[in-house]
């Protein structure tokens, strides 16, 4: 029989017991192995069955079993140690709280997505990961953070596989009142409430869920509530699900509910207010709408209100291509702000301003949220070193007249979170050299530049380690690639095969990560009678784990897990590759250790960073990858290995997969596994040995979240703060008016003449040159502008690369024509063809850059062909 309707009873916890609410409540619990082994010491059977969740576990363990632990002075002394640690974790001083100079007194990070845990499943992928490993990372450090996002009802969709490998989706409904949240509530008890009003005079509302990550909160807005039409109670009810509109009110309640809900938590718990706001990726860009309003119906007007925002904002951007990014029909938008609707205090044609597509090329119709993101920040950044080149090239439309690397969008290399994600038997062995503290501060912290003691560790020591946790996965495999026969519709009579997929001596490959396109799920596939001998090897077998969700409507995607499952379906390779339906986190905490090689084959550039790779890195396994994202960044032979990659303009994709297939097939054959299968003097593999040992010791500490975290502190998060204080309402007012009268006197400015002291079309190096500039300002003065010398190498084509920038001084002016008069030297201080050229750009003490107006005036090109402005 059905129920009619579902209530979660709690269970009552004796006097002593009373911590383990609080320690489950806290999220801490997922990377804190005392806590974690203390829960599952409570009832093994129990916390398995329950997922590894503590709150499950607290709601099926037996009554008489707590009655049982509450006699328990072993189990008592325990619980006593482990609250108190997470008591001292909450309240003491940590790495931030050590810094000198004034720091943000808090930040908020708003994703739309967030993956903590696998009890908590918020997170579709690679995003969430990395938002929920910034979280805990601010946490370990002290970093005042507060996190904001959405509570999915359906979360992200659970995967299965149908008899003949079609993706099945599958969307379990969450009970809030389940998982490790509690309710926001009013002085009153009741439960606080944020709304946004709607066309047609509706309102969606929703209520805001807590969850403890370690010392930062996680915000969670939830609209499924009784106030609510049904229409707008379900606007939170899947991840990245339904149409247009779904979305552009899952943005607008993430950006615009979010900032509301910080407000209304920090009026409630006393919690400082943020002074930055760093949006992760477009989809939260309205939280700048928000607080542009908040200081409208201040006495702001809106261009004053938007320098103010801007300073302390920082925009991160996770997209490599712009088919990536959310976009919206312009009246969609329209129609949701204005008069009758949300924000009716800001003019909408503000609003359709800041996400309108002005440079070449773009959709004039369209609403673009990276553009949207990037003009509400003065700080914005991609997730590694390439992908923020390529983030400069894709956005410098905004800025026309800078060269693509003057885009003032910078990068900050993403990392992981340590303390999740480094297997506990691999966490054992260092504490074992250094102690459990320093080991903890080390992955944590994460201040190093490289990990010396891992050089102490005996060769037979890592050799068995890496055995164990590939015994494990061997295991794990097998235990789910029965539960998804089961659910393929295979009787157990039928699966006797599956106690020998997978041998714990064998090269193990893993690969597991989203299925778009682009990540090439099956380039493996490209040759298969090849890959078959490699996975069959009489002497040097490899075996291949698999996994990855294609999203629900890309068809093309699941297609591509319907091939690859069927190849694995083959029972001549059966046991040597198979594929791991439902990939999360659960299973990704298994599966990263258990791997001897991290396979990464995307297409170049278009993987922002990819962090699943450092993961493995950081228990020991090798990287195999295309020179993309951070692999690009911190590749060397010591780590793994590069896939040569074929990315000419002139090669077309299928040539591209093939080249570089054939490329992976020779890497695999010629030198990974001849590598792994040598024996050394010693009976080890002593060079593979040594790689591990290099990877963990010199790579380890670079992949850490706890860096990542320390350069958006000092780079990012501290000038945002600097920039927010300064900005005070008289400051901004005078920014906004001032660029208003630059950008309107800017078709006045000129640069007239150019002249040096060179007698010729050469020089040498070390000399200087006199250079003197006539420019016309037009109306505004020289306090208004900067004049610069601008040079460098040039090209085939006479472009300047690798610039140096030299300002340059009045020297007199206005002449009779009104034009001033600027001179400077000029340092030739590189060989070889060597231009220069001359710019104006506008300065003001407020601006983070020269570019930020995105305002420059050059030399005519026949000034330039005048001047002669090339040295040979």
């Amino acid at each position: 029989m059905k129920a009619i309707r579902r209530l979660t009873v709690r269970p009552v916890l004796p006097d002593p017991l009373r911590p383990l609410s609080d320690l489950a409540r806290n999220l801490r619990w997922s990377w804190h192995p005392e806590t974690h082994d203390l829960f599952q010491s409570v009832d093994p059977e129990c916390w398995t069955a329950s997922g590894c969740d503590p709150v499950r576990l607290l709601g099926t363990v037996r009554p008489a079993r707590l009655a049982e632990l509450a006699e328990d002075r072993r189990f008592l002394r325990r619980l006593t140690a482990v609250a108190d640690d997470l008591d001292r974790y909450m309240t003491g001083d940590r790495w931030y709280q050590a810094q000198p100079g004034r720091l943000p007194a808090a930040v908020a990070y708003f994703s739309p997505e967030f993956g903590i845990t696998a009890a908590l499943p918020q997170y579709s992928g690679g995003l969430g990961i990395l938002a929920g490993d910034h979280l805990k990372a601010a946490s370990d450090l002290g970093v005042p953070l507060i996190g904001v996002g959405l509570l999915y009802r359906h979360g992200y969709f659970r995967q299965s596989l149908s008899r003949d490998g079609w993706q099945q989706e599958h969307y379990p409904v969450l009970d809030p009142h389940e998982l490790p949240l509690v309710l926001l509530k009013e002085t009153d008890g009741t439960p606080a409430h944020v709304a946004l009003a709607l066309p047609g005079g509706r309102e969606l509302r929703a209520r805001v869920w807590l969850a403890q990550v370690g010392r930062v909160p996680l915000l969670m807005l939830d609209s499924d509530v009784e106030e609510n039409d049904l229409g707008e109670r379900g606007v939170t009810d899947r991840l990245y699900g339904g149409g247009s509109e779904h979305r552009l009110l899952q943005e607008m309640l993430l950006g615009i509910g979010g900032v509301r809900a910080v407000r209304t938590y920090c009026r409630l718990t006393g919690h400082a207010a943020p002074e930055v706001f760093h949006t992760n990726e477009g989809h939260a860009g309205f939280l700048g709408l928000e607080r542009i309003a908040e200081l409208c119906d201040k006495g702001l007007e809106f261009g004053s209100a938007l320098e103010a925002v801007r300073a302390g904002t920082v925009f991160t951007t996770h997209t490599p291509v712009p088919a990536g990014i959310d976009r919206f029909d312009r009246e969609l938008v329209a129609r949701h702000f204005g008069p009758d609707s949300e924000l009716p205090r800001i003019d909408v044609e503000r609003v359709l301003r800041l996400g309108m597509e002005t440079y070449p090329g773009g959709e004039p119709g369209l609403f673009n949220m990276a553009v949207m993101g990037l003009r509400l920040a003065q700080r914005a950044n991609g997730v590694s070193l390439l992908h923020g080149g390529v983030s400069r090239e894709m956005f410098s439309g905004l800025w026309p007249g800078f060269d693509a690397d003057e885009v003032p969008i910078t990068s900050v290399t993403n990392g992981v979170h340590a303390p999740t994600w480094v297997a506990p038997e691999v966490f054992r062995l260092g504490a074992r050299q250094i102690g459990v503290q320093r080991a903890e501060d080390a992955l944590s912290v994460g201040d190093s530049d490289r990990w010396d003691s891992v050089a102490d560790i005996a060769d037979q020591d890592i050799w068995e380690l890496r055995r164990t946790l590939r015994e494990q996965l061997v295991t794990e495999v097998r235990q789910r690639l029965r539960a998804s026969w089961r659910q393929r519709g295979a009787g157990a009579a039928e699966l006797g095969w599956i106690d020998d997929v997978l041998d714990p001596d064998v090269l193990t490959i893993g690969f597991a990560r989203r299925v778009p396109s682009y990540k090439r799920l099956t380039l493996m596939l490209r040759d298969r009678d090849r890959l078959t001998d490699l996975l069959l090897h009489p002497e040097r077998p490899v075996q291949i784990v698999v996994a990855g969700k294609a999203h629900p409507a890309d068809d093309g995607g699941k297609r591509l897990v319907q091939e690859l499952v069927r190849f694995a379906d083959d029972p001549r390779v059966r046991h040597r590759i198979v594929f791991l339906p439902d990939y999360g986190m659960g299973m990704a905490q298994k599966l990263y250790p258990g791997c001897d090689i991290w396979l990464n084959n995307p297409l170049r550039p278009l993987e922002a960073c990819g962090t699943s790779g450092m993961k493995a890195a950081l228990n020991g396994c090798l990287n195999l990858s295309v020179l993309d994202g951070w692999w690009d960044e911190w590749f060397q032979p010591d780590f793994g290995w590069a896939i040569p990659t074929a990315d000419g303009a002139g090669t077309d994709p299928d040539r591209r997969d093939a080249i570089e297939a054939a490329a992976l097939y020779d890497l695999l054959e010629q030198r990974i596994t001849p590598r792994f299968y040598e024996r050394g003097a010693s009976g080890l593999p002593d060079r593979w040995i040594e790689m591990v040992r290099r990877t963990l010791s010199l790579l380890g500490p670079k992949v850490l979240a706890g860096r990542m975290v320390r350069e958006y502190v000092e780079r990012l998060y501290t000038p945002a703060a600097e920039a927010h204080r300064a900005m005070d309402p008289d400051s901004a007012r005078a920014l906004a008016e001032w660029k208003a009268r630059v950008r309107a006197a800017w078709t006045g400015v000129s640069v007239d003449h150019v002249e040096t002291s060179a007698a010729s079309a050469t020089a040498e190096l070390g000399s200087t040159l006199g250079l003197r500039v006539r420019v016309n300002l037009g109306d505004l003065a020289p306090d208004d502008v900067e004049v610069q010398a601008v040079s460098g190498r040039v090209d085939s084509e006479d472009r300047i690369t690798d610039a140096t920038t030299v300002p340059l001084k009045p020297a007199g002016g206005p002449d009779l024509e009104g034009r001033w008069l600027y001179e400077g030297p000029l340092a030739l201080d590189r060989t070889g063809p060597f231009g220069y050229t001359v710019r104006v750009l506008p300065a003001h003490r407020l601006l983070a850059s020269g570019a930020e107006a995105g305002l420059v005036a050059v030399p005519s090109d026949e000034l330039a062909q005048a001047a002669g402005l090339l040295m040979r």
